[in-house]
């Protein structure tokens, strides 16, 4: 299953995450990143989660986040969702910023959740130069 978080939703958790460090409460985030899924996502992931709670498996998550790092946070997100068989896509990184502003942004700050297109460059220029090789 993959799920794709737009960036209104990824900015919701990312400006969570950062009132979460700046606070030391993961409630208020624990609810956000419960918000940032549609009700069928939600249902979907339930079904996948040994558990069966999507609450409590945000909470068991968020017990191991270190509480001061929020791309770690959603590194977190995305290797626990993918244990349990779902492939979450995060749209490009939403700062606390307006959408005019990621536009704006200069090349080759993509968000680290898109480097997989950056190594599928590095795999083709590897083939390339095994190629020229005699």
């Amino acid at each position: 299953m993959e799920i794709h978080l737009d960036k209104r939703a990824v900015r919701q958790i990312r400006l969570s995450a950062q009132d979460a460090i700046e606070e030391g409460d993961t409630e208020t985030l624990r609810e956000d990143i419960l918000e940032a899924f549609t009700e069928e996502q939600v249902e979907e992931i339930e079904r996948r989660l040994d558990s069966g709670d999507f609450f409590e498996f945000l909470s068991d998550m968020l017990d191991e986040w270190s509480g001061d790092d929020v791309d770690e946070l959603f590194e977190l997100i995305d290797a626990q969702l993918g244990d349990a068989g779902i492939d979450v896509k995060f749209e490009k990184k939403a700062e606390a910023g307006s959408d005019e502003d990621e536009e704006d942004a200069p090349e080759g700050e993509d968000d680290e959740f898109d480097d997989e297109d950056d190594e599928d460059e590095d795999d083709e220029e590897d083939e390339d130069e095994k190629e020229e090789e005699p």
